[in-house]
This record gives structure tokens, C-alpha cells and sequence, in this order.
């Protein structure tokens, strides 16, 4: 999607006037700090391109912050929350828009997934210390003695203090307690397997995505059968929503995971990957970039299968809460591929969707037809992005008119051009003048917060 340069109007905003006075700043922290005012000043263009999105920044911003606020007393609760946020910020919003009891219930299922991931990703660990941990993690779940460090920074912390995690487990309902050991039982034993198994095939990706995703997909399912707010959803649409956010991921993550220091981790099937280069991290070099969009147009078009599912599994669902808890991924992961489709930055760094757009969602989706026109939109977008010359783009696009038939069959699709509006035609003086006041008030909150 091209980015339009905002229209030539003179306007100088001081962003340290946003700043308390005489702010100091450790040694360490100054890099950190000047890296956040690059991306602020960068988000002043952004928000000039997209005047539509101040409104939901804002409202994201202050329901983070009011979030922050809420932490419970108990000592081991409030780690949990906390640690929450560290570790995954978008998912905190989502969780504290959830019943207590159930809240509580998939925090620490969250929590304890992650620790036992951050165990599976410490790739300095070695492989024999490592696997008798992963499928042994479930028991350890009631061992107050237990503990094992690794990982690094705030997942570092996560395993250092997980006997706090523990005793917030051990004060769950005796039916939520025994859905999460399951889970952990399983999916510990899946990533043994795989600690020790290359990713060669579809079916071998597939099964993999299972273990790490599919099944925490099945895990949220039975927690919502357990709090009585939902009917049990299938095991095989269950499984199709956790693989499609994990494979958004793992395409999305290629740099990072190839990069992994002390050894790079793969997960890129070579059944895929083999078709376009003689080792997975050929594709991160220039030369090659040809081939290396065509073979993450192969893995977006793979990711895509599991759409229809996708969209089955949301659309029973009654409590408004766990609606916008699953839906508000799935349609970040439809927007995410959309964007990775046919993009060589894959391979040059991060390609996320942007701050504001990713506020819109969060604000907006609220309904299956709100579901409905994201994917519609977002596949509409993929679809602009496919080339004739591409290997893939018959069955790219074929994967795409199923999506996009599925949302028109709903009947549910009245409005189109919600998040892909790139133009501004639209906006008046006026609203343009708006613009102008509210972007300091967001800058302000930005760059206030945490300081």
C-alpha cells in the first residue's frame, strides 16, 4: 500500500515540550528513550496521513494506562498482571475485557504456556537439559520447589518468579486447574519432539503449529465450556485458530528467528522453502530476493487454509467479551498477511500494521459483520498484491475468493473501504483543524507515559 506524503502546510510542534521538566535519564535507558522519540516523530506523519486513527490511539492509550491502574493487591495476582503486560501488551487489553473467574483462568494459562515457550526458545540451553523439562513442565505446575532459569529480560523474570504463577494455578477452580495441566501436558511433549525433529514437511509444520498454537486454541475453548459462557467448539476449529495466528507469525518473524543467536531456529517447512533455495537463510541475502517472495507468498497462501475455520469457530460465539478476546487477533493476523504478501521487508526487518490502524481494530471490532469486512478487506488487499508471475498466484487466488465469498455469504457486508481508505479527500478544513489540536494531546500521552 503506497504511503502518501502529507500535504506541505507550515506547523512546527516541539516534542519536548511534551516532556516534564529537567527529565534525566540513566545511561542505559537514554538509547531507549531517543529510539521512542524517532518513533514518536515518525508517528506524527503517520497520523497526518491517517486522521482517523486519532481517536483510537488515544482511547488504546488511555484504556492501556487505566489497565495499569487495576492490578490487584495479592502478591502473587499482581505479578501475574503485571508480568501480562510485559510480556504481551495487545493481549492484556483483550484478557481485562473478560470476566473475572475466567480472566483469571487465562491469564495464568497464558502465563504458564509462555514460560513453558520461553523454555523451548532459550536456544543456549542445551538439548538434553531442555527436553526432560518440557515434558515433565505440567507436573511442575504443582511444585512450589521447583524452579528453572532461563530465557532473557522480562521472560527471564517470568521463570525466576514463576512460583508465584504457581500459587495463582493452584487458587484456580479445580476444572480450570485440570484444563490448563492438559494442555501443558501436550504441548510440552509436542515441542520435545520437535526440539529433536527438523520441520520438513507441510504435514510436519502443521503439526508443530499444532503443538504450540493449535493446541492453546483447544485449551481457550475448554476454558469457555468450563466458565458456562460458551458451547465447546471442535477440536479441528479450535486447532485452525491457533494455526493461523501462529503461522502469521512465524512468516511475519522470519529475520528475527534466522537470526537467533547462539543458533538460528527454523520453522519454515523445507517442503516449501526447498523449492527456492538450497538453505532457509539464503532468503535474508539481496541476491536472492526474488525467490525469497516467492516462497513467503507460498507460506501466506498456505496460511490462508485456515481462514474458513477461522471464521466458523467466531461465529457462534455469545459473550460479547470472549467474541472480541478471539476476534481481534484473527483480524490482526488477516491485516498482518496482507501486508507480509508479496513484501521483500519481510527479509529486512519487522512488517507490522501500524499503530493507529492496529487501534482501529481493537476499537472496532465488536461483531461478526465487523470480522467479516476486516477479512473481506484485508484478503482484497492480498489479493491487489498478486502477480501473474508469481508461482502461487492461481491458488493465492483461489484461497482468497473462498475467503472473500465466505464474508459475502454472511450477508453481513454493507460497508467497505473501513480500514483501506488511504485518502483524504474526505476531510475538511475543518476536520483538518481538528487534526492539528488533538495530535499534540496524543503526542503528549505518548511520550508521558512511563516516564
Amino acid at each position: 500500500m503506497a504511503k502518501r506524503s502529507p500535504p506541505q502546510i507550515s506547523i512546527r510542534l516541539s516534542f519536548h515540550s511534551f516532556l516534564p521538566l529537567k527529565t534525566q535519564f540513566a545511561p542505559d535507558t537514554e538509547e531507549k528513550h531517543r529510539k521512542k522519540q524517532r518513533e514518536e516523530m515518525g508517528l506524527l506523519g503517520t497520523i497526518m496521513d491517517h486522521p482517523e486513527e486519532i481517536y483510537p490511539m488515544v482511547k488504546l492509550k488511555m484504556a492501556a494506562a487505566q489497565i495499569s491502574k487495576q492490578i490487584p493487591p495479592e502478591e502473587h495476582w499482581a505479578f501475574a498482571y503485571t508480568m501480562l503486560q510485559k510480556v504481551s501488551r495487545s493481549f492484556a487489553l483483550v484478557i481485562q475485557q473478560l470476566g473475572p473467574e475466567l480472566r483469571n483462568a487465562v491469564c495464568v494459562f497464558y502465563l504458564v504456556l509462555r514460560a513453558l515457550d520461553t523454555v523451548e526458545d532459550d536456544t543456549s540451553v542445551p538439548t538434553e537439559i531442555k527436553v526432560p523439562i518440557l515434558e515433565s513442565f505440567y507436573r511442575h505446575l504443582y511444585d512450589l520447589n521447583w524452579s528453572f532459569s532461563c530465557g532473557t529480560k522480562d521472560y527471564k523474570i517470568l521463570m525466576d518468579k514463576f512460583q508465584l504463577v504457581q500459587i495463582a494455578f493452584l487458587e484456580l477452580n479445580k476444572d480450570y486447574e485440570e484444563a490448563i495441566e492438559e494442555i501443558t501436558r501436550r504441548m510440552g511433549a509436542g515441542m520435545a519432539k520437535f526440539i529433536q525433529k527438523e520441520v520438513e514437511t507441510v504435514d510436519d509444520y502443521d503439526e508443530y503449529c499444532h503443538y504450540v498454537a493449535g493446541l492453546v486454541g483447544l485449551g481457550l475453548s475448554k476454558l469457555f465450556y468450563v466458565a458456562r459462557l460458551e458451547d465447546l467448539a471442535s477440536d479441528s476449529l479450535s486447532n485452525s485458530m491457533g494455526l493461523f495466528l501462529q503461522k502469521t507469525n512465524i512468516i511475519r518473524d522470519y529475520l528475527e528467528d534466522i537470526n537467533e543467536i547462539p543458533k538460528s531456529r527454523m520453522f519454515w517447512p523445507r517442503e516449501i522453502w526447498s523449492k527456492y533455495a538450497e538453505k532457509l537463510e539464503d532468503f535474508k541475502y539481496q541476491e536472492n530476493f526474488e525467490k525469497s517472495v516467492q516462497c513467503l507468498n507460498d507460506m501466506v497462501t498456505n496460511a490462508l487454509i485456515h481462514v474458513e475455520d477461522c471464521l466458523q469457530y467466531m461465529a457462534p460465539l455469545k459473550d460479547q467479551a470472549i467474541f472480541r478476546f478471539c476476534a481481534i487477533p484473527q483480524v490482526m493476523a488477516i491485516g498482518t498477511l496482507a501486508l507480509c504478501y508479496n513484501n521483500v521487508n519481510v527479509f529486512k526487518g519487522v512488517v507490522k500494521m501500524r499503530r493507529g490502524l492496529t487501534a482501529r481494530v481493537i476499537a472496532e471490532t465488536n461483531t461478526m459483520k465487523d470480522v467479516y469486512g476486516a477479512f473481506y478487506e484485508f484478503s482484497a488487499l492480498l489479493e491487489s498484491k498478486i502477480e501473474d508471475k508469481d508461482p502461487n498466484s492461481c491458488l493465492t487466488r483461489k484461497r482468497i475468493e473462498v475467503i472473500k465469498k465466505a464474508c459475502t455469504a454472511s450477508g453481513s457486508i454493507t460497508k467497505r473501504g473501513k480500514y483501506l481508505n488511504e485518502g483524504r479527500s474526505s476531510y475538511n478544513s475543518i476536520m483538518m483543524m481538528l487534526v492539528f489540536l488533538l495530535v499534540p494531546i496524543l503526542l503528549a500521552l505518548l511520550f508521558l507515559n512511563k516516564q
